[in-house]
């Protein structure tokens, strides 16, 4: 007898951190298998995605080489290849950051990284905020998501 098995996703997810005390905060915060889970629920295409996880003078020197803004950022995206199936890209998060917007925000670190990995998530594929109309498309986009996650609407406290 035969047996149709579904073919496994082919979305490789490689974490990365700058240092050992980067990667123990994150780990305190999230497990790997967690940050892959919310990953795979943005994405459903196969490929390779990159999340590397910085420090403050890290995050502002890739803001700067690349978008020329002299300073550390939440969130860089780098998308490299990107089609019906397939998706390639790094996707750099800067911690301290991420913590500092969580506080200022009354939300938790894991809430606030939840979503900006969601978030970093729809940048590589394609989607965008830059108009209202993007934004929300976007947004809306992100608050499903989430919610799917368990986490409530991000942008209801803002």
């Amino acid at each position: 007898m035969t047996t149709k098995q579904s073919s496994p996703s082919k979305l490789e997810i490689d974490i990365q951190f700058a240092s050992t005390a980067i990667e123990e905060k994150v780990l305190a915060i999230a497990s790997q298998a967690a940050i892959k889970k919310w990953v795979k629920a943005a994405i459903g295409l196969n490929g390779l995605i990159t999340l590397r996880f910085v420090n403050a003078a890290e995050g502002k020197k890739l803001n700067f080489a690349f978008r020329n803004k002299d300073y550390a950022t939440n969130v860089l995206t780098f998308s490299y290849e990107l089609s019906k199936k397939t998706l390639t890209a790094d996707i750099i998060f800067c911690l301290p950051v991420i913590q500092k917007e969580a506080s200022e925000q009354s939300k938790t670190t894991k809430a606030h990284l939840a979503h900006l990995i969601i978030h970093g998530c729809l940048h590589a594929q394609g989607l965008e905020h830059e108009s209202a109309t993007e934004a929300k498309k976007m947004e809306g986009k992100e608050i499903a998501l989430l919610s799917t996650l368990g986490f409530a609407n991000p942008y209801a406290a803002i």
